[in-house]
């Protein structure tokens, strides 16, 4: 029982790390005056990254099919 009483502590803390980084953080950064548009811009190329790293890895699995039905 003490493990379980553990374990629920450890998600409680976790969900409320999340609920500070999601609401209060930009919450607080509002407040003051700065903007997220250079974590905004951060997160788009994070994205733009991980759809190109994808592409080519399609483009690769195509490439090697290929080659081996050539063969």
């Amino acid at each position: 029982m003490k493990d379980a009483k553990d374990v629920l502590r450890v998600v409680g803390m976790i969900l409320l790390a999340m609920f500070v980084f999601v609401v209060a953080v930009p919450f607080v950064l509002k407040l003051v005056g700065l903007g997220l548009t250079i974590v905004g811009v951060l997160i788009g190329l994070a994205v733009l990254l991980i759809k190109l790293a994808v592409v080519l890895a399609i483009g690769y699995l195509i490439l090697v099919g290929i080659r081996a039905l050539l063969r």
